[in-house]
């Protein structure tokens, strides 16, 4: 018998339903998840409806009614559903609130019109979303607890490995570490299987991918003056693209640079393909001179050396996938990330598009994309050619996909309970039980056989 959930991942890009399944008749219901199923909502994610928030809602309706054939009718009733908005719902509620609350409500109702049991949309803060993607990874990789082969609970004597989260909005950084947390914003006191962790977290707002690359063009488009024609060195030679100045300045992480000329104006940019002029336009994202605490990461946000493994998933994989797949550059130090970036700016459009043409909308920005991430893994992170090497870039575990989303549900269904369960043995046990005594009387059986035919042989000789 088996348990399903469904949790939908809002994010700022695009919204992601998963459904997990587990075995029901596991002591206290801690039998382990696993994916059971995905969708990827067509469209961009819920937060780019705030001028029709109903259509929010309706947007996900593809999605919810697969969600209805992979769980089986008789289940649905009992199957959890959750959804939970990211950094573009975090940036709109800073923008709007009402109209926030609207996109939320509107999605609410789409969920509660469907058979499962709905508990909630809501909108997830920088360090939920940290903290349930690490307790994610950790989960899937039974470092905190697993099952042993007499099915009794076992505590794997693991260290846990920190999680690196890229997505559209904002980033995150969370990772367990005995020194002392010197802003208590930052400190996250858990217990999890009768174990205490005192993990360090952190959430960049405006630091995602798709924000990162609107904050460099009202970089460069203030460098130049607003002119007609902009050159940008992170775009390839022979790419060109015309922008409305809306499109840079619609969100709250470019509003502050806001110029005074109508946002209908259109721009030009022109490509020129130049890694170390793009890098030093990337470079001036960060702040890496204010800090009130011993160390800081960057934007005067404390930060304790990392340690230990690390596992980066999100937009982390897919640059470095990209990297590997298309550029077919190996990444084992900063200085491949480096090398691999400056490879990719000095490409031309037309390179590109031979080599990965599937990727057309996003190619362009792969060189700063590569360059921003090298830039906060070596630079704000404080990796070294020692600690570099410790990070995973991965995009699943096992066979589940590696996000906030199953932590998530973990938390929100009390499946990983504060007190270590009993030693109390599963049914697994039981069936061990007698396979072994089935083994061991067998054995005896053919034992006894096989001296009595032995006798019988001898005596038949004699």
């Amino acid at each position: 018998s088996l348990q399903y959930g469904i949790v939908l991942d809002a994010g700022s890009s695009h919204t992601a339903m998963f459904i997990y399944k587990w075995p029901a008749d596991k002591e206290n219901d801690t039998g382990v998840v696993s994916e059971h199923g995905t969708c990827d909502v067509e469209g961009p994610g819920i937060s780019s409806y705030s001028s029709n928030p109903l259509q929010a809602g309706t947007s996900l309706e593809h999605c919810l009614n697969q969600a209805l054939r992979d769980v089986p009718k008789e289940k649905h009733t009992g199957t959890p559903l959750y959804l939970g908005a990211t950094a573009g719902m975090r940036l709109l509620n800073i923008a709007d609130p009402q109209v926030s609350d609207a996109v939320l409500r509107a999605v609410a109702a789409t969920l509660k019109m469907y058979p499962f049991d709905f508990r909630g949309a809501k909108i997830l803060s920088g360090e939920e979303e940290g903290v349930f993607g690490w307790v994610t990874a950790n989960y899937l990789l039974e470092n905190f607890i697993k099952r042993g082969w007499l099915g009794e609970w076992i505590q794997p004597q693991k260290t846990t490995l920190g999680a690196m989260d890229f997505g559209g909005a904002s980033t995150q950084i969370t990772f367990e570490t005995r020194d002392t947390i010197e802003n208590p914003r930052n400190e996250v006191m858990l217990k999890l299987y009768g174990q205490a962790y005192k993990v360090y977290t952190h959430s960049f707002l405006c630091y995602g991918r798709d924000q990162v690359l609107k904050r460099l063009l009202s970089k460069l488009l203030q460098a130049e003056s607003y002119q007609e024609t902009v050159s940008h060195p992170c775009w390839p030679m022979g790419y060109n693209k015309s922008l409305l100045l809306s499109s840079i300045y619609d969100s709250p992480c470019t509003e502050k640079e806001r110029p005074s000329l109508a946002l209908n104006t259109t721009v030009t940019l022109v490509g020129t393909g130049n890694g170390n002029l793009c890098t030093l336009h990337v470079i001036k994202l960060f702040d890496f001179t204010n800090c009130s605490f011993s160390h800081c990461s960057f934007d005067g946000v404390f930060q304790p050396k990392v340690s230990g493994n690390f596992i980066a998933f999100s937009a982390f994989f897919y640059t470095v996938d990209f990297i590997q797949t298309v550029m077919g550059r190996t990444v084992h130090l900063p200085s491949d990330l480096k090398d691999a970036a400056e490879t990719i700016c000095a490409t031309s459009w037309s390179e590109l598009l031979l080599k990965a043409p599937k990727l057309e909308k996003r190619l362009p920005d792969y060189c700063a994309v590569s360059i921003f991430v090298y830039l906060l893994i070596t630079k704000g992170y404080s990796f070294n050619n020692h600690s570099f090497p410790n990070i995973a870039f991965q995009k699943k575990a096992g066979e589940t996909s590696i996000g906030w989303a199953l932590g998530y549900m973990l938390n929100l269904t009390n499946m990983i309970p504060a007190e270590k369960p009993s030693s109390h043995k599963s049914m697994l046990y039981n069936y061990w039980v007698i396979l072994i005594l089935l083994f061991v009387v067998t054995t005896l059986t053919s034992l006894v056989t096989a001296i009595c035919l032995l006798r019988h042989s001898k005596s038949s000789i004699i």
